[in-house]
């Protein structure tokens, strides 16, 4: 059963941003989300997209492979409960979408999914939802320092869409975990170079598969 927009749109934040990128409210109300994803890919499409900007869509890319392997990997371990569970749920559908929106943006220059291993942080409400703390407030961070290379205003539109339900999805995780959603009035924004280092450093990102010896082997994205 796939999930409807309207349902997981429970504050009406994917509905604003799919109208700020061109998505009519019909097209919205009702739909599925594979139907916005088009919707939202379309656009677009006819338009030839520099190296430049296909090389920031890739870059987010792989953010979003980041966050959609982790929500999924916390369905799948069944071990949440409560809000955390509902979280994970709904966020994690939410960010395969954007998978599939920028895989469509790309086509056949899309990157690859990298192999990933998180380490039993979906094991626990407690290192689930500090983890996606960490996430969701990456994800917000690099979206702002990449939108200003963006040079097609079509793929701009489709990334701010994005940008914004990422910064709900972080103030929606920072209060499940007992965190100040807005810590200050403003936000920085965070280059390439600073995200790929704080990814490298979570050892998330790995070659294979790894294997525990004394325990079963974690599930990886």
């Amino acid at each position: 059963m796939e999930f409807l927009l309207e349902d997981l749109d429970t504050d009406g934040a994917l509905r604003e941003a799919a109208e700020n990128a061109g998505i009519s409210r019909a097209v919205f109300l009702g739909g599925s989300i594979a139907g916005v994803v088009a919707a939202l890919s379309a656009a677009p499409a006819a338009a030839a997209v520099s190296r430049n900007d296909i090389a920031v869509l890739n870059f987010a890319l792989v953010l979003e492979y980041l966050q959609a392997s982790f929500y999924t990997e916390a369905e799948r371990s069944q071990a949440l409960h409560s809000k955390a569970d509902d979280a994970a749920r709904r966020v994690g559908a939410v960010e395969r979408a954007h998978v599939k929106a920028f895989k469509g943006l790309l086509g056949r220059q899309a990157v690859k999914q990298p192999t990933f291993n998180f380490a039993g942080t979906t094991e626990s409400n407690r290192a689930f939802l500090k983890t996606a703390v960490a996430f969701e407030d990456l994800a917000v961070e690099a979206y702002k320092g990449q939108a200003p290379r963006l040079r097609s205003k079509q793929v701009l539109a489709s990334a701010l869409a994005i940008h914004s339900v990422e910064a709900r999805h972080a103030a929606w995780m920072r209060y499940l975990f007992g965190v100040q959603p807005a810590a200050s009035a403003f936000d920085d924004a965070a280059s390439k170079t600073e995200i790929q280092r704080v990814v490298g450093a979570t050892n998330f990102v790995v070659a294979r598969p790894r294997m525990e010896s004394h325990r079963r082997p974690r599930l990886t994205g």
